[in-house]
């Protein structure tokens, strides 16, 4: 086995990978997880109330 072999095995391997984590991504069951990730910067503007708090 030449190192030509290896880079090819290496490739494959790399390319199965990066598919699998891109049909993880946007798989049905993700997507719950990653709307309520994509809003956690705007949870704490329901704590705020009026604008009218101390400083």
């Amino acid at each position: 086995m030449d190192i030509n072999t290896l880079r090819g095995f290496a490739t494959i391997v790399v390319l199965v990978t990066f598919i699998a984590i891109c049909i993880w991504a946007y798989s049905s069951k993700r997507k719950h997880d990653f709307e309520e990730a994509a809003n956690l910067p705007f949870a704490d503007e329901d704590d705020q109330g009026d604008g009218k708090g101390e400083r």
